[in-house]
């Protein structure tokens, strides 16, 4: 059972549509007592990355959380859910977020590049992982941001895309992972990633 946490944070819809289409069980918590049974959650988003902080606190979801991944349920975020799990966001201020992955959320740089970057760009993947696998390396995944993550330990990094300078789409850390894509908007590479996910046992 995946449990995708609502936290009023964008349209979780496509992404349940998308594990639904692929006969994955899962369901959209709203109270922080829902994620005690669940095998693996996702963390979703769209937005800014304070409001998002701020809703996922006042939820009561951050604790349960943390919680749960240190009691090794696999853990996915998507877009801006993927932003939470650093330490540092630089947007709108400096704001912390959960800190499971070290490093910080920077913008893109000012220049002649469309900010955001939206529509579809490749990956270069880094190393073999349960998450990656039988995805093509280079496939193409649809964005739409911003921010993108720098990490304090590249060693972090899964896979890498270009957009004026490089940085990472997919990270990982333990139980850990964040994809700064929608991987239910990214057509086969996309399921592919969500139902690789799934079966990802927990520690």
């Amino acid at each position: 059972m995946i449990a995708i946490i609502d936290y009023d944070v964008g349209n979780l819809y496509n992404l349940k549509n998308a594990l639904d289409f692929q006969g994955i069980a899962n369901r959209i918590v709203r109270e922080p007592g829902e994620l005690e049974g669940a095998d693996h959650i996702v963390l979703p988003g769209v937005g800014a990355f304070r409001p998002a902080m701020e809703r996922l606190q006042a939820a009561g979801m951050v604790p349960v959380v943390r919680a749960r991944i240190a009691a090794g349920v696999p853990f996915l975020g998507i877009c801006i859910g993927l932003q939470l799990l650093f330490e540092v966001s630089e947007e709108g201020g400096e704001h912390a977020g959960l800190g499971l992955i070290p490093g910080r959320i920077v913008r893109f740089p000012a220049g002649g590049l469309k900010v955001p970057q939206i529509g579809w760009n490749q990956v270069a993947f880094q190393r073999d992982d349960p998450l990656l696998a039988d995805i093509p390396d280079h496939s193409y995944f649809y964005f739409v941001h911003s921010y993108h993550a720098t990490l304090a330990d590249p060693a972090h990094a899964l896979g890498l895309t270009e957009y004026g300078e490089t940085f990472p789409a997919i990270v990982r850390r333990g139980n850990v992972w964040g994809v700064q894509f929608h991987p239910e908007k990214s057509q086969n590479a996309g399921l592919r990633l969500l139902k690789n996910f799934a079966a990802i046992l927990p520690a």
